[in-house]
């Protein structure tokens, strides 16, 4: 695979310093420019980031001293830099969905982890291991912005990557008629840490703005199909969801409940999450877990803090699957929010995405 020369667009954010500890020292990128908003402009990227670092992990010694362009101003000459860019600005959704559609119209692909774009019909809203088909939509995409190499692609929301994912293959074989989803997300998803959110110390917040539309809405285009050049819906099963900020620094926990059309057995289950792989498994991406999906038998697992890392932090972990009295099964899982969940799914669907000629 040659190397491709890749940008990030809100590199100084928390997704966006993933990014960079992602795409430093990945095989098949080459971390070219880092840019930000006006008031970074110009600066050494670890000036413009002093006081900020937000992660467990240095700051690469290669990005402290590349010099933060303008993500707005300077877009053509990043255009002209990169093959494409990472997107993690943190701007109204109306003024995202102008920047990510301008560079792509500069023949600039985008890779988003932002939601700004991810109801736009002929966008692909992919989980790689899921729905790498709806990648298929990217032809009519270019059609409607007059491209012929520039589109934007994005990433699901962080919550809905913990269950959803291990939903799917059931979704295939079972049918799923209802889901209940309870999330307990990390402060790392609001891009804090304990030390800039002390409020959060000893404490649960029952409310995240915008949640729990994202993770009953989401996976069902997530579970959609291409339809006349854009992404149909699935129409079940119907969820519902319940999503509280709790005090975890990093890893999304969700309680999950359903019901199916025909209901399998538990072993049924563990089997099809043990064997399962998907289209990035096999063409052995390099983000991409060996394991896509860890069963632990004890009743006290999964926990974020023995769980989230697994296989770098792109495995989904399950427990407690066991019946339940309103719903067939209930089951506990857990997914690393900044990386399976934000930045690495973002990494990972550009892996698929150059894997399948989309940036050539």
């Amino acid at each position: 695979m040659k190397k491709f020369k890749v940008g990030i667009i809100g590199a100084t954010g928390m997704v966006g310093q993933r990014f960079i500890t992602l795409t430093n020292t990945h095989p098949w990128f080459e971390l070219t420019v880092l840019a930000a908003s006006a008031r970074s402009a110009g600066m050494p990227y670890g000036k413009a980031i002093e006081g900020r670092w937000k992660l467990d992990v240095p700051m690469p010694q290669e990005a402290q001293n590349m010099i933060v362009l303008d993500a707005e101003a300077d877009r053509e000459k990043i255009a002209a830099q990169v093959d494409f860019v990472f997107s993690a600005v943190d701007m109204k959704k109306n003024e995202i969905r102008a920047l990510e559609e301008a560079y792509a119209k500069l023949e600039c692909p985008v890779v988003s982890n932002n939601s700004a774009h991810r109801w736009t019909p002929d966008v692909p809203m992919v989980i790689p291991e899921i729905n790498p088909e709806h990648i298929e939509v990217i032809p009519f995409q270019r059609q409607r912005l007059g491209t012929k190499r520039g589109f934007i692609a994005v990433k699901s929301n962080c919550s809905i990557q913990s269950y959803a994912p291990a939903l799917s293959p059931l979704r295939e074989k079972y049918g799923l008629t209802k889901v209940l989803a309870c999330t307990y997300q990390a402060i790392s998803g609001a891009g804090k840490t304990f030390e800039t959110w002390p409020e959060m110390v000893d404490n649960l917040f029952p409310y995240i703005s915008g949640e729990e539309e994202k993770s009953e809405q989401e996976p069902l285009k997530v579970w959609g199909h291409i339809e006349n050049g854009v992404i149909v819906n699935a129409e079940v099963p119907s969820i519902t969801a319940q999503c509280l900020r709790v005090p975890v620094s990093n890893g999304h926990t969700a309680a999950v409940f359903v019901s199916f059309e025909k209901t399998p057995s538990m072993e049924e289950i563990k089997e099809i999450w043990a064997n399962f792989k998907g289209l990035p498994q096999e063409l052995d991406l390099p983000s991409a877990p060996k394991q896509m999906f860890h069963y632990f038998e004890e009743p006290d697992r999964p926990q974020a803090r023995l769980d989230r890392d697994l296989e770098g932090g792109m495995a989904i972990s399950i427990g407690r699957l066991r019946p339940d009295t309103q719903y067939d099964y209930k089951f506990v899982c857990l997914s690393h929010n900044t990386l399976r969940g934000a930045a690495g799914g973002a990494v990972e669907l550009a892996e698929l995405l150059c894997a399948m000629g989309y940036m050539d």
